[in-house]
Order: structure tokens, then C-alpha cells, then sequence
């Protein structure tokens, strides 16, 4: 059911060095210089109410400058719940209420001001039956895991501060529309009704938006089982067009193995991120065929790059673009090497990154989805046993990597 939670603030902390530039593998650099990030410890503060994230699908910045998330909290084992289960899972006594004080699912959404505390959280469920809220995987069979990886998937806040939340769990063909505190305010397509990529009634696995508010419309990254964008007027949720790969119709027939990643394929692999440029152009990431393609508004294919081509799963998880006021840069989080690419946005080409795998501050283990702020601050937030969402300061320009021996 619906939960919201207004919070005070917290502590306050240290920053660390980040990991150092990379060249991409397979890609170009550039000389000049590029964009520096260091971690930030302080982001965000403890949570509230002895709260625990699951894994991370979502996150965006608002009109105020606050870092919104969407997580999983199905995603949490029991062991990373105890106070709120009972010893069922195998240690001590069954039925004997809380196990410990420690810990208990935050609420699906979470908003963070800049300092890093929590302002609110809400969601889940509907009380009513007035929306279907995304569906979580199947329960692992062993009662100390959680979920499979499925369910809440993407967020975004447009100017109007309205929170859009995708859903990628089984037979999810819903878009879901909510106020700034919680609201519905409308839901785009049923569950278990997708007809598939060509469908103008439903989506089938909506991972990621972005709000064109001139227009009054939503962009809609409709790729986890469909293979396209789709587009809503963002009022009243109503179909408006849709389009695959280089702008053309979609086509499911056509397989696309995970592993044998294909950058000109004529279809969209997995639409993984979603994000659109002052100048009006929308960036889509292709992250089965590692790939970035750029749209006009209308559908017409602009563009395309490559990013980290080599690998298998997919490199192009999500992508934000730089705060300048030309946004010169685009930043490609890839989940499988562990990286933020730095792309320059008119030509797409790698100039460099950071990250490195790790569990500790500042490491990656699972990053999929990346955002920016007004002050060009990189947030990533991390799925798996990762769990969490990290700050990146944006501390000004630097040189660009040296090429790799």
C-alpha cells in the first residue's frame, strides 16, 4: 500500500578519491581535456527508520535539484530484513516475530535533497485497486533470498513534478503516472495484455523516460521484452507514435541473443536508458548491442555510437548528458565493465571514464542506471547485491586519459 514518509536530516561526511580514467576498449580518444569526478562519502546520509534499499532501477533530478530513486525492495532477502521477519528462514524459533532491530525495506521511491537526506518516500501496492503497481519476480526457493530481478523499473520527474515509474516484471505492460507525493494520477496499458512491439494499447517491460514539456509528451524506453520507443501525450496518457531501431517499425521476430551483441542490427536489442537534450533530441541506450542511437522527436534517426563494443550482456545501460549549458558530453553507465563512459555528444565517440569493480565507496559491482544535477554531479545507482545509489562530484576539467599500451 501506499507509505510516505517526510524525514529530517542527518550526518554529514569526508569525500574519497575516485577511480581513475580509462581508455575504452575498441574506442578512440581524444586529446584535450575532459570531465573529472571524485566520490562523495556524505551522499546520500543514513536512512531513516532503520531503512534498506533493494536493488536501484531507477534515478532522476528534479526542478529543486533533489535525486529521486526507484529500488526493489522485493529485492531483499530475508537476512536483510530482520526486523520486520520472523525466523522462518532457518535460525531459531519459527513465529517468534522480529529477528533484530535491523532492518526493514524502504518504501519503492525515495526522494534525497542535495545534502543527502531523505525528504520522503511512498509507494507500492495500490490500496484501491485504482493502479497496478510492477510485479515482482518469482520468490527465489531458498526463504533467505528475495526476489528474482524484476518488478519497479525507472523513474523520472518532469517540470510539473509529476513521477513517472515503469515495470518490468513478468506480463508488465503498465506506464504509471503519480503526483510528487504519491498520487495516481493515470496508468498507460494492463498487466498481461501486450500484444508486443506494435501494440498501441500497452507497453511490455517500460524501463526508462523523458518529458518533453513543450510538447506535453513522454518519451518511453518500452525495451525490456518490446523493442521500441513510445510515445504519450504526458496529460492524459493517450498513444500518440512509436518507433524501433534507425527509426524504423519494430519487429520481434527477430532474436536478439544477449551475448552476441550486434551495433548495426536492425532492431533494438534492449532499450536499457532513456534521456533527451536541451536542443530537443532524444538518446537512447541500446545496452544488448552496446550501442547509443539519437532520435528527433518525431522518430527520424539522427545518429549512432558505439560504446565498449567487445563486450558481452551489453555495455549501454543508461546515459545522462553533461549540465554545460551545450551539454557537450554524454555519460554511458555500463553495468558489466563497471565504468562511466565519457562520450563527446556531437560525435559519440569515447573519450575516456571512471569506475572500477568493487563492493566499497566510489566501486561499482551492478551500476545500470546514471543521472546528472544542475551542477553536473553524476548519481548512479546499482542493482544485484549492490544495492545502493552513489554520488560522483563533478570537480572540473582535466586531462584526457593516455591512450592504453
Amino acid at each position: 500500500m501506499i507509505a510516505r514518509v517526510l524525514v529530517a536530516g542527518m550526518l554529514a561526511g569526508g569525500l574519497v578519491a575516485a577511480g581513475c580514467n580509462q581508455k575504452a576498449p575498441g574506442g578512440a580518444t581524444s586529446g584535450g581535456m575532459v570531465p573529472q569526478f571524485k566520490y562523495d562519502k556524505t551522499f546520500p546520509q543514513p536512512l531513516p527508520n532503520q531503512w534498506k534499499l533493494g536493488q536501484v532501477t531507477g534515478v532522476t533530478v528534479d526542478s529543486r535539484d533533489h535525486v529521486w530513486i526507484i529500488h526493489r525492495p522485493g529485492t531483499l532477502k530475508n537476512s536483510e530484513k530482520e526486523a520486520t521477519t520472523d525466523s522462518s528462514y532457518g535460525i531459531g524459533q519459527d513465529g517468534g516475530g522480529p529477528f533484530a532491530v535491523c532492518c526493514r525495506p524502504a518504501p519503492p521511491v525515495i526522494e534525497f535533497d542535495q545534502q543527502g537526506r531523505v525528504v520522503q518516500g511512498w509507494g507500492g501496492p495500490s490500496p484501491d485497486g485504482k493502479y497496478e503497481w510492477p510485479t515482482p519476480g518469482e520468490k527465489s526457493p531458498d526463504p533467505a533470498m528475495g526476489t528474482a530481478p524484476y518488478g519497479e523499473r525507472g523513474i523520472y520527474v518532469d517540470a510539473q513534478d509529476n513521477v513517472w515509474i515503469g515495470a518490468d516484471g513478468p506480463g508488465d505492460g503498465q506506464v504509471l503516472k503519480f503526483s510528487r507525493f504519491g498520487k495516481r494520477l493515470f496508468q498507460f496499458g494492463k498487466h498481461g495484455e501486450s500484444k508486443g512491439s506494435n501494440d498501441t494499447a500497452n507497453a511490455n517491460g517500460a524501463v526508462a523516460f523523458a518529458v518533453d514539456k513543450v510538447a506535453n509528451e513522454v518519451y518511453v524506453a518500452d525495451g525490456r521484452r518490446n523493442r521500441r520507443v513510445l510515445v504519450l501525450d504526458a496529460y492524459t496518457g493517450v498513444y500518440k507514435r512509436h518507433w524501433g531501431a534507425y527509426g524504423k517499425p519494430p519487429d520481434d521476430a527477430t532474436p536478439t541473443p544477449e551475448f552476441q551483441p550486434d551495433p548495426k542490427s536492425p532492431q533494438f536489442g534492449e532499450l536499457h536508458g532513456m534521456t533527451m537534450s536541451r536542443d530537443g533530441l532524444l538518446y537512447v541506450a541500446d545496452r544488448v548491442n552496446n550501442r547509443i542511437q539519437v532520435f528527433k522527436t518525431d522518430g527520424t534517426f539522427v545518429k549512432e555510437g558505439v560504446v565498449a563494443p567487445g563486450t558481452l550482456g551489453g555495455s549501454a545501460f543508461d546515459i545522462a548528458l553533461s549540465a554545460d549549458p551545450g551539454q557537450h558530453y554524454a555519460y554511458v553507465v555500463d553495468g558489466m565493465n563497471q565504468q562511466v563512459w565519457i562520450l563527446l555528444r556531437d560525435t559519440l565517440e569515447t573519450i575516456g571514464s571512471f569506475g572500477y569493480g568493487g563492493h566499497y565507496g566510489g566501486a561499482f559491482d551492478a551500476a545500470w542506471v546514471i543521472a546528472t544535477d544542475k551542477s553536473g554531479n553524476i548519481y548512479v545507482g546499482e542493482g544485484w547485491e549492490s544495492k545502493r545509489i552513489q554520488r560522483f562530484l563533478y570537480t572540473g576539467m582535466g586531462p584526457a586519459p593516455a591512450p592504453a599500451k
